[in-house]
């Protein structure tokens, strides 16, 4: 997943729950600018952060990886 597309999930469900950026970045325990920087696709979040943010937004964090043969 990109981090344009992961940044307007995270602000999409955000703003579904009506919580601030402040807010949800306390929630979280991260900083305002991560979060900010996140939404913007601007950051790629470390998984620890990823669940934080999915936790406090009520999301379940699936990971995926692809084999690759070489």
């Amino acid at each position: 997943m990109l981090a344009e597309e992961l940044g307007r999930i995270i602000k999409t469900r955000r703003k579904e729950l009506r919580i601030t950026q402040p807010h949800l970045a306390e929630l979280a325990q991260i900083s305002t600018n991560t979060l900010y920087k996140l939404e913007r696709g601007q950051s790629n979040p470390s998984l620890e952060v990823l669940s934080r943010l999915a936790n406090v937004l009520g999301m379940e964090l699936t990971l995926k990886v692809k084999n690759q043969v070489l």
